[in-house]
């Protein structure tokens, strides 16, 4: 009987193995073939135990069933469900059209998985060994399943188009000879691309993917130290949430939820740089409890970043830098802890409109946050925290703020400026604190009329000048524009002289500083 023969009949092939054979049959019956031994050591797929004939079947005959196998007997629905089975050289179904449903449990692979341009309803591999997975534009209508597969030589999913979900959950993926461990550029998933406690060596690039529903890395470990980033995914959209959160760790633990109370948990842990640029997130980015551990050279870089709530909640950066310059978020959630310290923060131009820290974040070290973010005075993050704080309504808070940014600005000026600065700052404190225009106004005032109440003041011409009186003459030096007849009618000498010269020098310094306070007042309303 020709091949040809066999395949209209459904009769099995001349030239199959046993191992083949019991194969075929299982696929037109679309029952489970497993080959497996019941020796959990032998049959690890990881392992490094042989598994002999009895147990191969050929890449090319997988490829035959699965492109153009024999009818599923009457009744029956044919698909390729195969446990603890060595599948021996490369599976190449390059542009194929693959209807029947796949599923391979515990398998090993000897040689690559081409799957270029191929079309599929559903593929699951499920704690196989796979040398590489090589999918560049891929298309499934349904899921395409990895969890608990060890890839040693990467994952190409380049434009590949996932109907569904795109599973990786605890799957382990080495870098390839380019250094990444996962290029998915252009990628496209349905719904949810899970990867929770994953395990990547080298690169995970996500550049410009979209994904429908949500990103979940929740306890995924992505290390690639020597190298400019860990995980690379610019101009990514993602409809809901990206999460980089702890994941439950164990039987009990279940997929894409919070960790019950008790549940030993693992962290995101990320050794190498990420770079979220210009991403799109409809709810949320958390890093709930995440650790990066960074080089003087690499950053967490949310540059231009758009997403209703950032939850930087992760353990402070020791090295490396974090980036948020450009950045438009609605909720930022966050702890004191969690940011780095001085010229390792750069938030120019980040925007946000609602400020909810998680635990204490008293205002001194908000303003200690500020202040980290640039090497150099810009006034634009004092007045973006001013701003959210008045809408708040903590008013107070808000210019204090504003405080602290003139006293910042004024470090950079020159010495004239700066002892401006400092009159205005310890007269009216820049016009923020006007009640201490009044406080300088009555301390002199009582100290002026003291002093002059033991001055030697004869007149100027006998006869035409009024009572005297030490607290309006003091007063009309302090006030340097009301005129409360005092002054010109007394001569004043020696150290009199020059003390009623300094109490015009100061009323007028006092009425400018509160004049410049104002000013800066009404621009700021």
């Amino acid at each position: 009987m020709t091949d040809g023969e066999a395949r209209g009949s459904g009769e099995v092939p001349t030239g199959l193995t046993a191992a083949e054979a019991g194969m075929w049959q299982a696929f037109r019956n679309g029952s489970v073939y497993d080959l497996s031994s019941g020796d959990a050591a032998v049959d690890d797929p990881h392992g490094g135990r042989p598994w002999g004939p009895e147990r191969t079947v050929r890449a090319r005959v997988v490829c035959w069933l699965l492109l153009d196998g024999p009818p599923a007997l009457a009744g029956r629905v044919s698909s390729l469900k195969l446990v603890g089975v060595m599948i021996s050289g490369a599976l190449d179904l390059a542009g194929g059209t693959v209807v029947p449903y796949v599923e391979m449990r515990d398998c090993r692979f000897e040689r690559d998985v081409l799957l270029p341009e191929a079309r599929f309803t559903t593929v699951r591999l499920v704690d196989c060994s796979v040398p590489r997975l090589e999918a560049a534009r891929l298309q499934t209508e349904g899921d395409l399943h990895l969890p608990r597969c060890r890839f040693l030589g990467g994952i190409r999913l380049t434009d590949a188009r996932i109907g569904t979900d795109l599973l990786l959950n605890q799957a382990i993926v080495h870098r390839d000879r380019s250094g990444r461990s996962i290029s998915a550029d252009g990628l496209t998933v349905g719904q949810d691309l899970q990867a929770e406690l994953l395990e990547s060596h080298g690169e995970l690039s996500l550049r410009s993917a979209t994904v429908g529903v949500s990103v979940s890395l929740r306890g995924a470990r992505l290390a690639n130290p020597s190298a400019r980033f860990a995980l690379n995914a610019p101009q990514l959209t993602v409809e809901r949430s990206l999460y980089l959160t702890p994941a439950g760790v164990g039987t009990q633990a279940r997929s894409g939820m919070t960790p019950a109370r008790g549940t030993r948990i693992q962290r995101f842990e990320c050794r190498g740089g990420v770079r979220l640029d210009d991403g799109r997130f409809g709810d949320a980015v958390d890093f709930e409890r995440a650790r990066f551990t960074l080089t003087d050279d690499q950053e967490l870089s949310l540059r231009r970043v758009q997403t209703p709530e950032l939850r930087f909640l992760g353990e402070r950066p020791a090295r490396g830098r974090v980036a948020l310059s450009g950045a438009r978020v609605v909720n930022l959630m966050d702890r004191a802890e969690s940011w780095p310290g001085p010229g390792r923060l750069h938030m120019g131009g980040f925007t946000y409109e609602n400020l909810v820290p998680r635990g204490p974040f008293p205002l001194a070290e908000r303003l200690e946050w500020v202040a980290a973010a640039s090497a150099e005075y810009t006034p634009e993050p004092y007045e973006r925290l001013a701003a959210v704080l008045r809408a708040s309504g903590e008013e107070e808070d808000s210019r204090e703020v504003l405080l602290a940014k003139q006293r910042r600005r004024r470090e950079g000026l020159p010495l004239a400026a700066k002892l401006w600065g400092y009159a205005q700052d310890w007269t009216v404190a820049y016009g923020y604190r006007p009640g201490r225009a009044a406080v300088w106004m009555a301390v002199l005032w009582a100290v002026g009329s003291l002093a002059f109440a033991r001055a030697y003041h004869p007149p100027v011409r006998s006869g035409e000048h009024p009572a005297w009186n030490p607290a309006l003459f003091v007063l009309d030096l302090l006030l340097p524009v009301i005129d409360l007849g005092q002054v010109g009618f007394w001569q004043l000498r020696g150290g009199w002289q020059w003390l009623a010269a300094s109490f015009v020098l100061l009323g007028w310094t006092l009425a400018t500083t509160v004049a410049a306070g104002a000013t800066r007042t009404l621009r700021r309303g």
